[in-house]
């Protein structure tokens, strides 16, 4: 694409044009800056929330799609990239899914993360042949994220899913951009001008980051990763960890810490069993098994063994 097309293109985009409310944000003193600045993240949120119903649809695809063997892949480039890399990579100790469930790819690979590599973003090509290395499939739902929605290596990975019959969906804050024109389902948070223009790691950034915390959220307790609103399924793998861990299981079951400490050693470190076991007065392995039966539904089989 020619220099002056690039622009044009970019001048019509939300992202990119100019907020009349930081004109004079150069001229300011810090604090000011800040102020100016916290005022339209106050925008982010309401942006979000505007589009629930769309993203709780997209949930209900990916919860289908685990439940079908399949895998959530996050792809984009830069700061869209690195987004999907940190909700991806969280997945595993907060929920103890395997790396495999929810897959980042980025632009440049893993090098990216930490350094700028030019040019990564505008092959589309590549897109596609980073997208095969991961073996994408049918099952898979791909999201693909990208702040201005034209970004090409984002564009072409969204057409290859398409025609291997994935679920594709698009998260962009610019509606009607090119990505939203080729996605089956459309995330598009407005959150209009950013308080430096075009820096999209602001605000665009922070409702990518918002979104993509709901679809994973949302989408392991619907699983039934959680408790009440305990994380009862986190992989202890450090000290912080398995402190929070033994304050589950406290909070949970209202039992003393010695008590905790028995139920998890008791139940391989596994909080969900652990909580199980005090709540039902079961031995593990009788306790492990009416949780298989119930599918890992920590409440429901609780309520089983309460009502039998």
């Amino acid at each position: 694409m020619s220099h002056k097309k690039l622009i044009e293109s970019l001048s019509g985009l939300v992202s990119e044009s100019r907020n009349p409310e930081t004109m004079d944000i150069d001229l300011l003193p810090a604090e000011e800056i800040l102020k100016r600045i916290n005022a339209e993240d106050h925008k982010v949120p309401a942006a979000v929330g505007k589009i629930l119903p769309s993203i709780a649809t997209v949930v209900e695809k990916v919860v289908d799609a685990f439940r079908q063997d399949g895998r959530l892949i996050y792809i984009g480039a830069g700061t869209s990239g690195r987004l999907g890399v940190l909700d991806a990579v969280e997945c595993r100790p907060t929920y103890s899914v395997p790396d495999s469930m929810v897959v980042p790819v980025m632009a440049g690979g893993e090098s990216a993360m930490f350094h700028a590599v030019e040019g990564a973003e505008d092959d589309p090509d590549q897109g596609v042949a980073d997208l095969k290395k991961i073996g994408l499939n049918a099952r898979d739902v791909l999201v693909g994220i990208s702040a201005s929605g034209r970004t090409p290596y984002v564009v072409g990975a969204l057409h290859y899913a398409n025609e291997l019959g994935c679920e594709t969906v698009s998260l962009t804050c610019n509606p009607g951009s090119e990505i939203t024109k080729i996605a089956k389902h459309e995330l598009t948070p407005v959150v209009g001008p950013e308080a430096l223009t075009g820096s999209t790691r602001m605000k665009s950034g922070t409702a990518q980051k918002l979104v993509l915390n709901m679809l994973t959220t949302a989408s392991m307790i619907l699983l039934g990763k959680s408790y009440h609103n305990l994380m009862v399924d986190l992989n202890a793998s450090n000290e912080k960890l398995r402190a929070r861990a033994r304050r589950i299981v406290i909070e949970a079951t209202g039992c003393s810490l010695e008590v905790a400490d028995r139920a998890l050693v008791d139940a391989g470190e596994s909080s969900k069993l652990a909580i199980m076991m005090i709540l039902t007065n079961l031995p593990a392995e009788e306790a492990e098994q009416l949780l298989n039966k119930e599918q890992g539904f920590l409440r429901r089989a609780v309520q089983s063994r309460a009502g039998s």
